[in-house]
């Protein structure tokens, strides 16, 4: 059995992962033939986003059927054979279940429609208030969360897109096939399962209208939902020692997470939560730019390293995956100092309290795409977008420069292989463009630099696994009012750690205050070894970290 706090969890959107067949598509085969890669990583598990059958209009959030593998991405035995070849590897595999919703494509949507009670009684379907939608709560992918049926005269609930219906969790019997579908994938030798926006899926007893904002707070750690999720646990992997979870908390709380991921509770082994990834949203809203607000982003950081820790729950720690622009372009600097940036954010995030979670491409500093068309966008939520700011008579210059930096399109561009044609992912067109930056940035070129993006990733992953005071240490908090400098202290038992992150590209003086200087040694850094002084200059995006 692994322990998942010495461990480091590996993304992949199997899409624009690896292509066996020249179709343009990533495959399974895909992930099998890449996985001595990964196993050189040193990574512990596999996170794959959906792969299931699916119309594809969200990438596969979208599921049509939970027990089967759309043939886009291979067959059955695909999966078996991986779970088995990884495992070969000291690899495990974590699935993503994604039950908030299912695809109106779904059996149980089609019987509702058709008029099957039992399955209408699935999903959330409501008669309209005095002739108006039943509430005025938004789509997360813009829009009206409501969509109207002629046949029973009612709306059905999509917190995503209207092809998306969220599941009725009230009713007993929808909680016990999603049972059936996680003991289903368990049986196949899972060992991570990493849950979708499961804090939605509790909705209020009462639909009634957000006269403060878009009804988020309404069915956000909704009244149920700890209920449901120990109930989850108690029915599927909670029978088992070796399986880990994550949930994917949107819009949560510290105390939620607490709550949802304490082992005495019994719910999850951690969580994810987005608010330091929000940082340069203007107003709060995604698609209005700043630059990031590094002050908040420190302050969210520790909040919830003290908050986490103080109640024994525990973080799954990211800055990239499959709905989050490129790290690099948007807290680094991806042209003057791609490489000290990229490793600056990887030592930052890797030894911190909690579980690190890489995204593909992430470890060779992939960057933001940077398309200037439309045409090249195939994201739902940004072609949404394109046209929501169109409307509001937004200038298109402005609209682009937008979409390059919040996309979800720019984490979802092909994984860069090596120089060779579309990057050595695919043998004909790929799905989506791939990045014109590839013959520069690619995992060739990293595996023959020693001083590489990808060998400082690696070496992140192995002191996780070196020092205890990585994996369980306290969080202190150190340098908290500089303006410049992310810095902190990890300790446990006789071990302590000290992390040292410049996350601008301008020289930084600190002092510190710190005892036993000549015991502490450098165990990693962006730039040349040092000695720990109690005055010390930063040089542009300088990371660096001492243990004693």
């Amino acid at each position: 059995m692994k322990d998942f706090k010495k461990s480091t969890v590996y993304q992949i959107y199997p899409k624009s992962f690896y292509d066996t067949n020249g179709d343009g598509f990533g495959d399974l085969n895909g992930v099998i033939e890449k996985l001595d890669y990964l196993k050189n990583l040193g990574i512990d598990y596999i996170w794959i986003t959906p792969f299931y059958p699916s119309p594809q209009v969200d990438n596969g959030y979208d599921i049509a059927d939970y027990y089967n593998i759309d043939p886009s991405f291979g067959t059955l035995e695909d999966f078996e054979k991986l779970v088995v070849e990884a495992k070969a590897r000291n690899i495990y595999i974590m699935l993503d279940m994604v039950f908030n919703h299912t695809s109106t494509e779904h059996n149980w949507f089609k019987k509702a429609l058709d008029g099957e009670e039992k399955y209408k009684e699935f999903y959330i379907f409501k008669e309209a208030v005095n002739n108006e939608l039943p509430t005025n709560w938004k789509s997360k992918f813009g829009g009206t969360a409501w969509e109207y049926i002629d046949k029973f005269e009612e709306y059905y609930l999509h917190l995503f897109d209207r092809t998306q219906a969220d599941l009725n969790w009230d009713n007993e019997e929808v909680r016990k096939e999603i049972y059936s579908i996680v003991n289903y994938w368990i049986e196949k030798g899972v060992k991570g399962l990493r849950f979708d926006v499961i804090n939605l899926i509790s909705k209020p007893e009462k639909f009634e209208n957000d006269l403060d904002g878009d009804g988020r707070r309404f069915y956000t750690d909704g009244p149920k939902i700890h209920e449901y999720i120990k109930e989850l646990n108690e029915n599927t992997y909670g029978k088992y020692d070796d399986i880990i979870t994550v949930g994917e908390m949107s819009s949560t709380s510290i105390e939620n997470c607490i709550g949802y991921s304490n082992p005495k509770e019994k719910e999850l082994s951690m969580v994810f939560n987005f608010h330091h990834v929000k940082v340069d949203y203007k107003n709060q809203n995604k698609w209005e730019l700043q630059v990031c607000n590094f002050d908040n982003l420190k302050k969210i950081l520790n909040d919830w390293q003290l908050g986490m820790q103080d109640g024994n729950g525990w973080n799954a720690n990211f800055w990239c995956n499959h709905d989050q622009p490129r790290i690099v372009s948007r807290f680094g600097n991806d042209k003057e100092y791609h490489k000290e940036s990229a490793k600056m954010l990887a030592t930052m995030i890797h030894l911190l309290r909690g579980t690190p979670y890489i995204y593909q491409g992430e470890e060779i500093g992939m960057t933001n795409a940077y398309f200037t068309d439309i045409n090249q966008y195939v994201d739902v939520e940004s072609l949404n977008y394109f046209k929501i700011l169109k409307e509001q008579e937004i200038n298109e210059d402005e609209i682009y420069k937008v979409l390059q930096e919040r996309s979800r399109d720019n984490s979802r561009t092909p994984m860069q292989w090596n120089s060779s044609k579309n990057a050595g992912f695919s043998q004909g067109k790929p799905w989506l463009s791939i990045n014109d930056n590839y013959t520069d940035i690619n995992v060739e070129n990293g595996i023959k630099d020693k001083s590489s993006i990808l060998y400082h990733y690696k070496k992140l992953i192995s002191l996780r696994k070196q020092y205890d005071v990585i994996a369980y240490g306290n969080y202190l908090p150190m340098l908290e009012d500089n303006e410049s400098v992310f810095a902190y202290k990890r300790e446990y038992k006789d071990e302590y750690l000290i992390v040292l992150n410049n996350f601008y590209g301008r020289e930084v003086e600190i002092e510190l205050d710190i005892q036993d200087l000549e015991k502490y040694k450098c165990i990693i850094t962006n730039y040349e070894e040092r000695n720990l002084k109690l005055r010390f200059t930063l040089k542009p995006y300088e990371s660096i970290a001492f243990i004693k």
